[in-house]
């Protein structure tokens, strides 16, 4: 990592469930582990000393999360990765003008707040950077992030989908957060893990990321986070580690990006309206 330059993960496994029985305590341990490594990768990356991109091959294994034929699961990323389209690279430019305008509103704002079934959120982000990602890092992409201010996030929020981290399936998770800490968590499967990956660090209970996803692509969940964060109409955060090129400090091993429907809520910016029904309407 210390001289590496260029970095491509490709996602492509046979066996998404492989961990799901393995000891908590044990996968403690690899991530812990990894983390000086994982702080260096993050690092580099932020000074721009490192190029990378994250990208799912379409396997048996994924399409079979996503209740796909293989067929119908190679169609949805290709759409999702605007390949489908004479020149990928103008798509992606076309993209990444438009999202750009959305990054922009949002780093004239100071507060967040988001309120529909299941979500009841809100944050600061005054300072914050917000990023626009559009086809430079993962494939495929399609959102804007940040980190919001440590102890500013404040909620209850139930993620929407299932999430596979690390090997193991956690589904219908339940977050209370306070002062930007989870102070609640409850899954209807997979908690345990849930519950081991919360107490990974003193990091791993704040809100590292925020985020909207502005991908219309993906037009269904996969149970892929790779995919399903970046699904238009919908949020999600990760609990941990922060990005420091938005301007955030929490620091942890963990990074678990975790996606809700925002398609029947309302968002609002510095208490004005600025997103309904799964579309920002700046």
């Amino acid at each position: 990592m210390e001289t590496m330059s260029a970095w491509c993960d490709i996602y492509s496994e046979i066996n998404t469930k492989q961990f799901n029985h393995i000891d908590q305590q044990r996968q403690q341990l690899v991530s812990q582990a990894a983390s000086s490594v994982q702080a260096l990768f993050n690092s580099k990356a932020a000074q721009n000393h490192l190029r990378w991109c994250d990208v799912l091959y379409p396997t048996q294994a994924f399409a079979q999360d996503a209740g796909m034929s293989l067929w119908d699961f190679e169609d949805l990323v290709v759409k999702a990765c605007l390949l489908d389209q004479p020149d990928p690279v103008k798509a992606w430019q076309a993209i990444d003008h438009q999202q750009q305008k959305i990054s922009d509103f949002l780093n004239t704002c100071r507060t967040i707040r988001m309120h529909g079934p299941g979500v009841d959120l809100s944050y600061r982000c005054d300072n914050r950077i917000w990023i626009n990602c559009a086809g430079k890092r993962n494939l495929p992409d399609g959102e804007v992030f940040t980190a919001p201010i440590e102890d500013s996030v404040n909620g209850r929020l139930s993620i929407s989908y299932p999430s596979l981290h690390h090997g193991n399936l956690v589904s219908g998770i339940q977050l209370v957060i306070e002062a930007g800490k989870v102070t609640q968590a409850s899954a209807e499967q997979g908690q345990d893990f849930l519950h081991a990956m919360l107490e990974l660090d003193p990091g791993a209970r704040f809100i590292g990321e925020v985020a909207f996803g502005l991908n219309p692509g993906i037009t269904q969940p996969t149970g892929q986070t790779i995919f399903d964060e970046k699904m238009a109409g919908t949020m999600h955060l990760a609990l941990g580690n922060a990005y420091p090129e938005c301007g955030g400090t929490n620091q942890s091993t963990l990074h678990w990006d975790l996606v809700c429907d925002l398609r029947q809520a309302e968002v609002y910016a510095d208490a004005e309206l600025c997103y309904v029904n799964g579309k920002f309407i700046i």
